[in-house]
């Protein structure tokens, strides 16, 4: 199913609209930031911590897309009380995400009930370019799949807006 994936990089630089990226897990693989910040390193400031090559390539897209004119937004869906690692991903969000252009948004897991939410994580690019990521239970990456099917891709947004309308924005969510 990975097969005829278009490259991550050329979906975003194709954007014209916007770009979502809608998150469910409570952990991810093991991440070198993760592990710097779980060591008390200062990874949350630009002037004290110095973000990996691949970080910086990141930041360098996502500035890039967004002076373009695209709305960049991230909603993240967790359990409460939240796992270690969302409480590094909120640390680190408003450097690695919001600083750049994204807008993020958190939703308990308990307020997202009665959202009919596909099964994985997805990107939507200009409501019309879907790419699932797939993961194991201990969050390593396992592949992903492409799909431009109109029913997956009114799915998909229709569960990112139902995400984003009950989500809080990141300066107010509290964990």
């Amino acid at each position: 199913m990975t097969q005829n994936v278009p490259d991550f990089g050329a979906l975003l630089r194709g954007a014209e609209r916007s770009a979502v990226h809608l998150e469910m897990r409570d952990s991810y693989m093991d991440d070198p930031v993760f592990a710097d910040w779980r060591a008390g390193l200062p990874v949350d400031h630009p002037d004290a911590y110095e973000l990996p090559e691949e970080y910086q390539a990141w930041a360098t897209l996502v500035k890039e897309t967004v002076a373009r004119g695209v709305v960049m937004r991230r909603a993240r869906i967790v359990s409460e009380p939240v796992t270690e690692y969302i409480r590094w991903e909120h640390a680190i969000t408003e450097r690695h995400n919001v600083a750049l252009g994204e807008h993020v948004r958190w939703l308990p897991r308990r307020l997202a009930s009665g959202i009919a939410l596909p099964g994985n994580d997805l990107w939507l690019i200009d409501d019309r370019l879907v790419l699932f990521h797939w993961f194991t239970v201990d969050g390593d990456w396992a592949g992903h799949e492409f799909s431009e099917d109109p029913a997956v891709v009114k799915l998909v947004a229709d569960a990112f807006e139902a995400v984003w309308e009950r989500g809080t924005p990141h300066d107010r969510y509290v964990v």
